[in-house]
């Protein structure tokens, strides 16, 4: 290195100072760079390898440690073979470039003017060589690596039974093989064009190609090389043509029938299916044509025949089917498409398990007035209906039950049915969760030692209140009591647990508290991974960006950390080939707390079935930003329930038991993951009690009932009988409204089942359409039957936005909203439940009210409608005899008035004009004590509004004997 070397003027101005030399850096200064240098390889190597050592420790913990080596050595072979074939494929063709160069003697004054490029390469030519496979082995092994799924399903594939109606193959090889055959083409292509580039870089570098030199513009090994690959690159292209005759089957195109219409059409069978074919020969003689400069060395016929390809391409390809669609189909478009269109129904009703759908005609008019004094029990028994939202009452439940402010409850509540005395009754229920924003004082200690875990069951019945508006719990306080009887309390698995926890250690751990104490616990579950190993402690330090995991005293011996605690987080990890639910539900199973999570085996491949974005078809106006939906960009064309999961919320064990005994897509995850998932068989009663119908499969599945509950093809063509999923009237986010579970009967069901509803709605239009429910109680022997109760489109019946507009523009209730609304009080609408009566609907919506100081809603009152009768009252008992007349016999019509006769008073007056006085006289008093901030005089006229209500509402009802 040269020495640099410059001077200083000294700092008198004088003669300049001595010379400062610039030379090599010390011994010391390069040992230091080195030791930094290694230092950061050895951390950035640990990093790497911290996330593969924790992950292969968590997979062991929870005993699918099966599923970490088989993803991963797939994941290895796939990145070895195709990035050694990539790396092999384009360094072989520099190699042979290499060596096929012209001698030197020969160049071109152009190629002497690379000479200098030639000579800098020589000495590393080996180097680069390396460096340049190396680098697109990576890329490419990479690639292939993510391909894991498409690999292991293509070798475990299990045939469907069905075939396509075009082809007559079975729909595996569209699900199944054609996925990777056409990644494998992707890879050919991939390799050819890469290769291609690098032997003409090549060829070009050493004289076998010249650009601007007079004469031959190519060496004629250099014709031969690239001709040969070249050739290659149109045989992969026609091999594309052949594939592509099958995609048809499952290529997605805009139709007027459907925005998702996926198969053949007229077109595609008449004009694309023969274009491909024809396409596919002339790329085969084209590929000959370069083949042959081997032993011709000219390029002249092959790239005749390249241009000749690329015209047909265009004019056979483009062209023709335009033709075919503007003159063949367009003039009768009905009976050219319908065959198709009865194929894509047929698949799209199989694909999405609606093909057995029961649709059965409903005139919605309701009984003659004449019967309603036996429709008021009857009422009773079509449904229990379900009064408490769990939609709603999450902040009661979390006023009335959190107990300690480190609890919490989720913003939507489950719905489950338990059976207590021999009755079976609809339960609302949510898990007393740990809620770290409330502990009192948070440090890295009460975060992750002490604060680890929730603790107990909150449960109500679904179809009471008690006079208060209150839930009826029949599971409550701390630890939980009531009708469940004993189970495992604590919660250390669960929805809102995120966040990591070191149990089992020197430190104790904050049961609950009782009587104003709290109770100690150490941890005794199996799971969670050990860290009284260093090795384990460091990965975890650095995995988490937690230094203190490695030296803290509190851990120690017998220390577990747990982590990936959510439900969903366990199932998905542990079978990373299922799609999960996005709701999953708790409930007590012998003894323990189990979350109960619904998974599904999806495909893209089905052939003529329409496809649908899973992200969009189960959002609804509760998942906006409360719950999760499921695989947010899937675009799927089949889907099934394969897969019941359970997590026991304290062990956090995962199980995965077989549910759909026929479906081939989970046939072929079990062959390839052998021993994860438990038969059928293994499902307990207990547990076979608790499962229910999915609420994602549900609203994927009516979305797709609005347009293929038709099987006729004409009528599909034509549109008329196009539903669509109505908008949520009780929310203002303009969302699809919610399914709701409830027990129920259809009228062929001889007695109420735990089913999942709901409502359709005329394209563009209010009135309604229909109503669907399926059987949700999976131990019913028709569990998962679809029922439609289709209206007739010649009369219009009230759907759930005008049934809500009809409440709201009653001037009696209205009246009550706007006094209930006084002050800071809210009016909170809970679910519109629909039910099916004696060929009308049922309608019934429980009103909450929040305020007065109070921050949970109580139910107040329950609006119910029926035939365009409504009903106002505190009670539903009140308001279905309002409806169909009290105790079971219907209100006589009112006399008219003889001529010259007045009207006499009627007996009510004096008492609601009292009432009414009252009324105002309570909410002025509520308003006056609200602006001075008193609140114990603001509840007592809420209180004096309340029974003054209830007496208006009784003056203004007719006695029996009026």
């Amino acid at each position: 290195m040269r020495t640099l070397a410059f001077q200083m003027p000294d700092r008198g101005g004088g003669p300049t100072g001595p010379r400062i030399r610039v030379g090599r850096p010390s011994r010391r200064s390069r040992t230091l760079l080195m030791t930094l240098g290694v230092l950061a390889v050895l951390g950035m190597a640990f990093t790497m390898f911290s996330g593969f050592w924790t992950d292969w420790l968590w997979y062991r913990s929870v005993d699918y440690s099966s599923v970490f080596t088989t993803t991963l050595s797939t994941k290895i072979g796939l990145f070895f073979v195709f990035g050694l074939l990539m790396a092999a494929a384009v360094g072989l063709n520099i190699w042979l470039a290499h060596r096929l160069r012209p001698p030197l003697s020969a160049m071109s004054v152009e190629q002497q003017n690379l000479d200098r490029y030639r000579m800098g390469i020589a000495p590393y030519k080996k180097w680069v060589l390396i460096a340049i496979t190396a680098l697109v082995g990576l890329v490419a092994g990479a690639s292939a690596g993510s391909q894991w799924r498409t690999w292991l399903t293509w070798v475990n594939g299990v045939d469907f039974g069905k075939k396509d109606p075009q082809f007559q193959l079975d729909v595996s090889f569209y699900a199944f093989d054609l996925p990777w055959y056409r990644f494998l083409l992707g890879f050919g292509f991939a390799a050819v064009i890469l290769s291609l580039i690098a032997a003409a870089v090549t060829h070009y570098l050493y004289g076998g190609l010249r650009l601007s030199s007079p004469g031959a513009k190519a060496t004629g090994a250099a014709t031969g090389h690239l001709s040969v690959l070249l050739g290659l690159f149109v045989a992969l292209k026609a091999v594309a043509y052949w594939l592509d005759r099958y995609g048809l089957a499952v290529k997605s195109s805009d139709f007027k029938a459907t925005d998702n219409w996926t198969g053949l059409r007229y077109v595609d069978a008449n004009a694309y299916l023969p274009a491909k074919t024809i396409l596919f020969c002339i790329a085969v003689i084209c590929a000959v044509l370069f083949f042959a400069t081997l032993w011709r060395r000219t390029w002249q016929l092959p790239v005749i025949g390249f241009g000749l390809m690329v015209l047909s391409a265009l004019l056979i390809g483009g062209l023709y089917p335009a033709i075919v669609q503007k003159f063949q189909v367009q003039p009768n478009e009905q009976a050219k498409e319908a065959p198709y269109v009865a194929k894509n129904i047929d698949a799209t009703r199989y694909a999405y398990d609606i093909g057995d759908t029961e649709v059965s005609p409903f005139s919605g008019r309701g009984a003659a007035p004449d019967k309603k004094p036996e429709l008021r029990g009857q009422a009773d028994q079509a449904a229990s209906i379900r009064l408490l939202d769990p939609n709603i009452v999450s902040p009661t439940f979390q006023q009335r039950q959190q107990i300690r402010s480190y609890y919490g409850f989720p913003e939507n509540l489950d719905v489950d049915r338990y059976t207590v005395e021999g009755q079976t009754q609809d339960t609302v229920i949510g898990l007393r969760e740990l809620d770290l924003n409330g502990v009192p004082k948070r440090n890295w200690i009460n975060d992750h030692f002490r604060y680890t875990h929730g603790y107990g069951v909150v449960a109500a019945k679904g179809t009471e209140a008690d006079s208060e508006g209150l839930p009826v719990f029949t599971e409550y306080d701390l630890p939980s009591q009531g009708q469940l009887g004993k189970y495992q309390q604590a919660v250390y698995y669960g929805e809102k647990t995120t966040q990591y926890s070191i149990v089992g250690g020197p430190q104790e751990e904050i049961d609950y508290s009782k009587d104003g104490q709290e109770v100690g616990t150490r941890y005794k579950g199996n799971s969670g991974v050990s860290l009284s190993n260093p090795l384990n402690r460091a990965a975890y330090a650095v995995a988490f960006s937690e230094p203190q995991i490695l030296y803290s005293g509190a851990i120690g011996e017998g220390s577990k950390i747990l982590y990936n605690r959510t439900p969903k987080e366990r199932v998905e990890a542990v079978a990373p080939w299922l799609t999960i639910d996005g709701d999953p539900y708790p409930a007590v199973i012998g003894g323990k707390i189990q979350w109960i999570v619904d998974a599904y085996t999806t495909s893209n491949g089905y052939p003529y079935a329409s496809r649908t974005t899973l992200g969009d078809t189960t959002s609804d106006s509760l998942t906006t930003d409360q719950r999760a939906v499921i695989a947010q960009q899937d675009r799927v064309n089949y889907i099934r329930n394969s897969v019941k999961a359970t997590v026991d919320a304290y062990t956090g064990e995962v199980k995965l038991y077989e549910w759909d005994t026929k479906d081939p897509v989970l046939k072929t995850w079990m062959k390839a993951f052998p021993d994860t998932v438990e038969p059928r068989s293994a499902i307990s009663d207990q547990l076979m009690a608790h499962l229910r119908y999915p609420q994602d499969l549900f609203k994927v599945q009516r979305e797709l009932l609005t347009r293929y509950h038709v099987e006729d093809a004409e009528t599909f063509l034509s549109g008329s009988e196009v539903w669509q999923v109505p908008d949520d009237p009780t929310n203002k986010v303009g969302e699809a409204v919610p399914p709701y579970y409830l027990s129920m009967k259809m009228p062929d069901q001889p007695e109420q089942a735990f089913s999942l509803t709901t409502t359709f709605t005329p394209n563009g239009r209010d009135n309604l359409s229909a109503f669907m429910a399926v059987n949700a109680e999976a131990g019913a022997d028709d569990y998962g039957k679809i029922r439609i109760l289709k209206l007739p489109t010649s009369t219009t019946v009230q759907g759930p936005k005008q049934v809500q507009s009809a409440f709201n523009s009653e001037q009696d209730i209205a009246e009550t909203i706007r006094l209930l609304s006084g002050g800071d009080s809210q009016v909170e609408y809970g679910n519109l439940l629909t039910v099916p009566l004696d060929e009308g609907l049922l309608y019934v919506e429980p009103v909450y009210v929040r305020g007065g100081g109070l921050k949970y809603p109580l139910l107040r009152k329950v609006l119910v409608s029926y035939n365009g009768q409504t009903a106002f009252e505190d009670t539903l008992a009140q308001a279905l005899d309002k409806v169909f007349g009290a105790g079971g016999e219907a209100q006589p019509p009112e006399e008219e008035t003889p001529p010259g006769e007045e009207t006499p008073p009627e007996k009510g007056d004096a008492t609601l004009d009292q009432a009414l006085k009252d009324v105002q006289k309570a909410f002025d008093a509520g308003q006056e004590a609200f602006k001075k901030g008193d609140w114990e005089a603001y509840g007592r006229a809420q209180e004096d509004l309340e029974e003054a209500l209830k007496r208006a509402e009784e003056a203004r009802a007719p006695s029996a004997g009026d």
